[in-house]
């Protein structure tokens, strides 16, 4: 190490060295660093990092001088010995904060007059810099968690869209695929394609246990293990973390405070999930209090379990498409999305649809479950059968959400849709836009007054009904971007601006008979 900054506002260590890499440590977690920064081309010898401007001055040993973004961890500016002047051997450099210089001493003293200024707002704000494969948001806290295919974990607050923190490497070269948190809220918990689960300190981002359990069934690589999604439920005072992937079993691990080992291992599996459980990778899991839960998988099963018991309380399988197709296998047939309708589930009601499920060809089941399994109804949100990729319902199952893969969100009226038996036209649609380019990777309604949705086009966004008890369209704004928000001052949020990227893309532009070919121009 060469040179070295501590910023005490930020509670931040930057290191710098032989190696032309700027390391970003949290002093509470010295284990490995939150961020790197790389482009210098020689060692590092000054680094200062000034809260005030959220900026990180560096040079190294051929006088060049770089500016970052302390919030992005990206580049702003770097300036050559050749267009600063600066020429001879280092000896010594310093920030002056007050006139916003960098003093330079070589053979010569130089003094570089630095002309900070916010930049505009780019066209593209992106909240990660690889695809969001999930998001959630902390109501113990008021924060969003938001995760990348990069294994990268960042923190914002809610209430104005800042970066609060982050750190990289969570599941080390693998990507994270799935988040929850523990009930208390303090303790985050994420599934990877390594096939592991870990539990996180939520103050400082400390790995406290690695859940991994062993290969159910015999794969070709050993990368063939990855968890695909986990919740955490309570049954009978019992805490637990349940968890689902490539391996086809329901693994579930007992969170026990007196176990301070750091690797937990799951339980013995249910017997009915050994003999009658899924047969391809299982995709997504749901819980319906007190003792409910929902597996979906590959080819299209959908599995009621009795968590108490292990026992399996119905099969659901997925209805075949209108053309008649018999190929249950492929990803179109994948069922990868479920949602409860708790309060119908609660009260057992033997004619109401107490689940919902994506489908083939972008369709969307309702499923009864009690006095006999059945599809009650079947219909598709999007024009293009695009594949539905995320569903949140409202307390009371008042409305649900449906996001596909083309980033538009669905909003329907679904408060008396299929009490009373089979429905054979679709819910009443409240609403539709487009939300992202992308698909749609989380919904999640906070607080019954906002969306909070995250994408593959690397954006995690919020969205509020401003006053409206069904209608959301407006956009508080994008995680990331450079102004940020009050979230009880509506003055303060980007709409009426749409994002640039949803208004520019192809597939935004409105259905019309004479654009759609029906009608002669």
């Amino acid at each position: 190490v060469k040179a070295f900054s501590f910023c005490k506002r930020k509670n931040l260590l930057l290191t710098g060295g032989m190696d032309r890499i700027i390391r970003i440590w949290n002093p509470y977690l010295p284990g490995k660093p939150t961020g790197m920064l790389k482009s210098h081309m020689a060692p590092v010898i000054y680094i200062h990092v000034s809260a005030e401007d959220n900026k990180i001055f560096s040079m190294s040993t051929d006088n060049t001088i770089k500016i970052w973004d302390l919030e992005t961890d990206s580049c702003l500016f770097t300036a050559s010995s050749k267009a600063s002047g600066i020429k001879g051997e280092f000896a010594a450099c310093l920030y002056l904060p007050h006139s916003g210089a960098l003093c330079v001493a070589t053979d010569t003293i130089a003094l570089l007059h630095l002309r900070l200024r916010s930049p505009p707002e780019p066209y593209l704000v992106v909240s990660h810099q690889e695809p969001v494969v999930c998001c959630r948001y902390n109501p113990a806290f008021r924060q969003v968690v938001s995760c990348s295919e990069a294994s990268v974990v960042k923190v914002w607050d809610f209430e104005t869209g800042r970066l609060l923190s982050g750190f990289i490497g969570a599941h080390g070269s693998a990507g994270i695929t799935c988040l929850t948190f523990d009930t208390s809220g303090r303790r985050l918990i994420t599934g990877g394609r390594d096939g592991c689960l870990k539990i996180w300190s939520y103050n400082n981002g400390h790995c406290l246990h690695t859940l991994k359990h062993g290969k159910s069934l015999p794969t070709k690589d050993e990368k063939q293990n990855e968890v695909c999604d986990c919740t955490y439920l309570e049954v009978n005072q019992n805490k637990c973390i349940i968890a689902v992937g490539w391996d086809r079993r329901i693994n579930v691990y007992f969170d026990t405070p007196c176990d301070f080992h750091h690797f937990w291992k799951p339980q013995p599996h249910w017997q009915d999930d050994l003999n009658h459980g899924h047969k391809e990778d299982i995709l997504c899991v749901a819980q319906c209090p007190p003792f409910l839960l929902a597996t979906s998988s590959y080819d299209g099963e959908v599995i009621i379990w009795n968590v108490i018991s292990g026992h399996i309380y119905c099969k659901l399988n997925t209805p075949s498409p209108s053309d008649g197709a018999e190929d249950r296998k492929g990803p179109d047939w994948s069922v990868s999305c479920l949602a409860f309708l708790k309060t119908r589930a609660a009260k057992f009601e033997s004619e109401a649809a107490s689940l919902i499920a994506n489908g083939p060809r972008g369709s969307v089941t309702f499923w009864r479950l009690f006095g006999g399994a059945c599809p009650i109804a079947n219909f598709t949100p999007s024009r293009d059968k695009a594949q539905v990729s995320s569903i949140a319902v409202t307390a009371g199952d008042v409305l649900a959400y449906v996001a596909d893969q083309e980033g538009f969100v669905h909003v329907y009226d679904i408060k008396e849709y299929g009490l009373r038996g089979p429905e054979l036209q679709p819910p009443k649609n409240v609403t539709f836009w487009r939300a992202h380019v992308s698909v749609v990777t989380s919904l999640e309604l906070i607080e019954e007054k906002f969306l909070l949705s995250s994408s593959l086009d690397r954006t995690v966004r919020l969205w509020s009904k401003d006053g409206d008890p069904i209608l959301v369209s407006i956009l508080p704004g994008t995680f990331g971007q450079h102004n940020l928000w009050d979230i009880f001052t509506p003055a303060s949020w980007s709409h009426p601006r749409v994002p640039h990227e949803i208004l520019t893309d192809p597939q935004s532009m409105p259905a019309h008979p004479v654009l759609e070919g029906d009608v002669a121009a």
